[in-house]
C-alpha cells in the first residue's frame, strides 16, 4: 500500500510538472510552484526530486515512456502505420506536447539542462527511424534515398509538425499531414535517380 501511495504520489508531481511547464517553460517553473499545483509543501516534493533537474529528467523519461509503449528497445521493431497511430495519440494530448516542445525549443541554449537528454534522444531516435525504414522500404525508399538520409527527415516531420499544430490546431491537422508525410515517402518517383553525392547524416 505505501508503495502504490508513492508512486501515485510520484505521478501527480510528475503531471503537475507537466502543467507548470506548459504554462511557463522549464526556466519559469520553480519547485514551489509544482509543489503547490500537486499539493504538497516544497520539502515534500524535495522527498521524490532532490532537485529541480532530477524533476525535469523524469518528465523527459516518462514521456519517452508513452511514445514508446514502455519498451525498453524504444521504437525498435515498429512499423510507419504504428508511428501515424503515434501521431493520433498526441493529438488527444495536448498539454503534453506542449510541455515536450517548449524543453525542446529551450533546450538549444548552452546551458539547459535537457540540452544532453535532447540531444542524446535525437541519436537514438534516428537511429530507430532508421530501422523502421528499413523494414518498410529495405535499402532504398521509391523516391531513391536511403533510410540513413531519410531518419532525419522523418524525425523532423514527426516534432515539427507539432510545433505547428500547437500553434495553429484549426488550420493544422497533424494526424492528417502525418498521413499525406508517408503517403509522399510511399510515392515512387520515377526516373529520377538520388543526387549523387549524397552520404548519410554523421
Amino acid at each position: 500500500m505505501a508503495r502504490a501511495r508513492s508512486e501515485e504520489r510520484r505521478a501527480g508531481i510528475l503531471r503537475a510538472t507537466l502543467e507548470v511547464i506548459a504554462e511557463r517553460g522549464y526556466r519559469g517553473a520553480t519547485l514551489g510552484a509544482v509543489a503547490e499545483r500537486a499539493g504538497l509543501t516544497q520539502q515534500g516534493l524535495l522527498h521524490y526530486f532532490p532537485t529541480k533537474e532530477a524533476l525535469l529528467l523524469a518528465v523527459l523519461e516518462e514521456r519517452d515512456q508513452w511514445d514508446t509503449g514502455g519498451r525498453s528497445d524504444g521504437r525498435r521493431g515498429w512499423r510507419l502505420d504504428l508511428l501515424g497511430s503515434l501521431v493520433e495519440y498526441n493529438a488527444m494530448r495536448p498539454g503534453i506536447v506542449q510541455t515536450f516542445s517548449a524543453l525542446l525549443g529551450e533546450s538549444v541554449t548552452e546551458s539547459h539542462p535537457a540540452r544532453e537528454f535532447f540531444t542524446r534522444r535525437y541519436t537514438q531516435v534516428r537511429a530507430e527511424m532508421t530501422e523502421v525504414l528499413r523494414s518498410e522500404f529495405g535499402d532504398r525508399l521509391p523516391g531513391g534515398l536511403t533510410p540513413e538520409q531519410t531518419a532525419p527527415l522523418l524525425t523532423a516531420v514527426l516534432d515539427g509538425l507539432q510545433y505547428q499544430w500547437l500553434l495553429d490546431p484549426e488550420s493544422v491537422d497533424m494526424p492528417a499531414a502525418f498521413r499525406d508525410f508517408l503517403t509522399l515517402l510511399r510515392t515512387e518517383e520515377h526516373g529520377t535517380e538520388p543526387p549523387e553525392g549524397t552520404g548519410s547524416p554523421g
